[in-house]
């Protein structure tokens, strides 16, 4: 009995090898297939094991050998290729970024350096060199910013950018942020309205608002978008923003916002609450911004339509 069991399991096993061997060869006509395993430091009967995976390999570096731009990647995962490495006695498979990806990665590794909070990530590709530079009202700011660029970390001010609607504000700052995180200098950007409404989710988490809290007070660059635009709290205003501006003006923290409000309507702006009129409560934040900031008015085109 066991030697019809050992006689069918050994004809089950010359089977399949003689299944693998035929599927191997038949790969090898394809020439795509006969380069990619002539590259591979293995021997046949390691390389007949992984026929099916080394097609789709053969496929994709095919595919990559003749891409000329990630546009045109035809591989199942974009800018991508599906290759074998060689590991002991076996053939492990992987993604690897192509030369198209790697360069975007690299191009794209200084936005790690910057940390948003309710804020879109299309601003991290914000640009220094396509600022909108046909208004000559646009070129004391960005001068402004370009010197800014080249003196930091040797500046002790940042800047509070007011000015129209859809002016590009926003911009202007987010890209001298990307030109400091492309050197290597970390930063935070906020967009204060919804940053405000957000925070509320961390009551009872202490650990968790603290640990955020502190992170916005240290960060080296910070950029606050769009003050003036929130719906003002005494909580919001005199917890959150005067506890973050005291700490980044005691510890010489460049900071900047951008708001549709010059300084004294934004002052007037923060004074009202369900509290009533508190200007002197308001005036602490000013002036807190006034010691942080040079204060400069951006009147431009609305570049949004």
């Amino acid at each position: 009995m066991n030697s019809i069991k050992d006689a069918a399991l050994e004809c089950g096993i010359t089977n399949y090898k003689s299944s693998l061997v035929k599927d191997y060869k038949e790969a090898l006509k394809d020439e795509r297939f006969k380069e990619l395993v002539s590259k591979l430091n293995a021997s046949e009967d390691t390389l007949m094991k992984y026929t099916s995976f080394l097609e789709e390999s053969a496929c994709e570096y095919a595919n990559c050998k003749n891409c000329k731009n990630i546009f045109e990647c035809k591989n199942k995962v974009k800018g991508h290729a599906y290759l074998p490495r060689i590991e002991g006695k076996r053939i492990a498979f992987n993604y690897k970024a192509c030369k198209y990806q790697e360069k975007i990665l690299k191009d794209n590794a200084f936005k790690k350096n910057i940390t948003l909070y309710q804020t879109p990530a299309g601003i991290l590709d914000a640009n220094i060199k396509e600022i909108y530079s046909k208004d000559a009202t646009r070129y004391e700011v960005i001068e402004y910013l370009l010197k800014f660029i080249d003196e930091y970390p040797n500046v002790s001010k940042g800047l509070y950018l007011h000015g129209s609607f859809g002016a590009g504000k926003s911009y202007l700052v987010s890209a001298t942020f990307s030109e400091l995180a492309k050197k290597g200098y970390k930063s935070t950007i906020i967009f204060w309205p919804e940053f405000l409404r957000d925070i509320k989710s961390y009551f009872g988490y202490d650990l968790e608002y603290r640990n955020m809290i502190n992170k916005i007070k240290n960060t080296p660059l910070l950029f606050i978008d769009d003050i003036g635009a929130e719906n003002v709290t005494a909580w919001s205003r005199d917890e959150i923003l005067c506890t973050i501006l005291q700490y980044r003006m005691d510890n010489k923290l460049c900071t900047f916002f951008t708001s549709n409000l010059n300084i004294e309507d934004l002052e007037k702006h923060l004074s009202i609450t369900k509290e009533g009129n508190e200007i002197v409560k308001a005036r602490r934040i000013t002036e807190r911004i006034k010691q942080l900031t040079i204060d400069m008015e951006l009147i431009s085109k609305n570049l949004r339509k």
